[in-house]
């Protein structure tokens, strides 16, 4: 029986690290967690897209959201946003789009509250040099592993961190993603006030084609508005 204790205390220490949606540490984060936005009128749902910038599929995305009128939020990785990629980054500006900060790395976790505001701070001043606009004091961890540490560095630093609705991801476990099985899956899913979680980029190959992305967000877009649904961003008032 006490086997039985120890494993099931392991269990959960575990997920509250890497669970895919609100757990232990989140009980404790106060407002320094978001994982579900307020139902509004018209019911709004929100989409974000990860690893980002691409310049192999990032503009044609926006060419889609443009297209759909549709406002999304950019979790930037900061290793991507380059002279390069900059001009990609001021469009997503320009076009009404949000742009929060993201981990590449599990190992973020492990920094001192400390060590990890300084790396929020670098990042952001970063894209606000490279693309003449701040991003909203929005972050999301790699792969959602946050720890008790960096949720108060998020906190000391103003950020919130953000997650994503239940299974309303894009990855497919150990098959490859494709556009029908995101639709799929995010489709028979969403809510109102749900947050939706794609991806335009590869943490580990920046210049990585996520055309599944793209052709994904094609479809869902027109679907769910003609279901009744608006689309919003994660940060408010710039903030």
């Amino acid at each position: 029986m006490f086997i039985v204790f120890v494993l099931a205390g392991f269990a959960a220490l575990v997920l509250a690290h890497t669970a895919p949606a609100p757990f232990l540490l989140e009980a404790m984060a106060r407002d320094s967690a978001v994982w579900r936005m307020p139902r509004e009128t018209p019911p709004t749902v929100y989409l974000t897209f990860d690893d980002g910038p691409n310049p192999t599929t990032t503009p044609d995305l926006l060419d889609v959201l443009a297209r759909e009128r549709a406002p999304a939020t950019f979790f930037l990785i900061d290793r991507h946003v380059t002279e390069e990629t900059a001009p990609i980054v001021r469009r997503m500006f320009a076009e009404g789009h949000a742009v929060g900060l993201h981990s590449a790395t599990r190992r973020e976790m492990l920094r001192s509250p400390r060590e990890f505001g300084q790396m929020l701070t670098r990042a952001a001043d970063r894209i606000e040099t490279l693309s003449g606009s701040r991003p909203c004091r929005a972050f999301r961890p790699h792969a959602g592993w946050r720890s008790g540490e960096m949720y108060t560095g998020v906190r000391e630093n103003g950020y919130v961190l953000v997650g994503w609705g239940w299974m309303l991801w894009d990855w497919n476990w150990f098959r490859a993603r494709t556009p029908d099985s995101i639709v799929a899956r995010l489709a028979k899913r969403v809510e109102a006030g749900d947050i939706m979680v794609m991806h335009d980029g590869d943490e580990k190959a920046p210049r990585k084609d996520q055309r599944q992305t793209v052709l994904a967000a094609a479809r869902l877009i027109p679907g769910l508005r003609a279901r009744g649904f608006s689309f919003g961003t994660v940060c408010r008032n710039g903030g």
